[in-house]
């Protein structure tokens, strides 16, 4: 799968929504989750793009979950879903909006070339709620669940300089029939699923992050 970055998006950690609500669930909240579009190179580092940072670092962030990535195409799609006229890129956290390509044709080990930086493919989004609060949109997780439209994260092979525009070239493909897609599934199979006596398989993938192998050997 060839394509090209549409979109770069970074953030810091920032307090988010008013603290003059009288919702509990509406007060202050520090996250990284608001990712602004940037124009021009930035830099790749192997824990992710110069500007960019999580609030929580346990569960975001580091070497396996570097950069996110998530296809534009879905965008049509949640604008329909959510019933807005237009949803800017960066809703959904990611750090890279790819103009083609979804969680079907990655595969979990893929490595991509961006100019001379090389990513690879280490696991599926898992959406949590904070993805429904900023959204404003609190069954938005759910609904990534059931669509699999969640998107994937990247660990950085060799760094560089990135912009928009750029070419996101496949390289190299070592798991075929581990499609990001198949994974999402695998993960949320129940024991009444045939797909859930997948996750020792999943699980011993070399290329999968170490969070997904703990997960998965729970």
């Amino acid at each position: 799968m060839d394509t090209t970055i549409k979109s770069i998006q970074v953030g810091m950690p920032s307090w988010l929504d008013s603290d003059d609500s009288s919702d509990p669930s509406e007060k202050p909240w520090l996250s990284g989750f608001r990712k602004l579009p940037i124009q021009g190179a930035v830099e790749v580092s192997e824990t992710g793009l110069a500007g960019d940072g999580q609030a929580d670092l346990e569960n975001h962030g580091g070497r396996d979950k570097a950069i996110l990535c998530y296809c534009a195409e879905h965008y049509h799609a949640w604008e329909i879903e959510l019933e807005r006229e237009s949803i800017a890129f960066g809703l959904f956290g990611e750090n890279l909006t790819l103009a083609q390509g979804t969680e079907r044709d990655v595969c979990i080990g893929d490595v991509f070339s961006i100019g001379d930086v090389k990513v690879q493919v280490s696991q599926p989004r898992q959406p949590c709620w904070k993805l429904g609060r900023f959204a404003g949109h609190s069954e938005l997780p759910k609904k990534v669940v059931r669509t699999g439209f969640c998107g994937w994260y990247l660990r950085v092979l060799q760094t560089g300089i990135i912009e928009s525009g750029m070419p996101f070239k496949l390289e190299e493909r070592t798991q075929p029939d581990w499609s990001v897609r198949r994974a999402h599934r695998t993960m949320y199979a129940k024991k009444d699923d045939p797909q859930f006596a997948e996750k020792s398989e999943l699980s011993a993938l070399p290329e999968l992050s170490d969070a997904w192998k703990n997960q998965l050997g729970r």
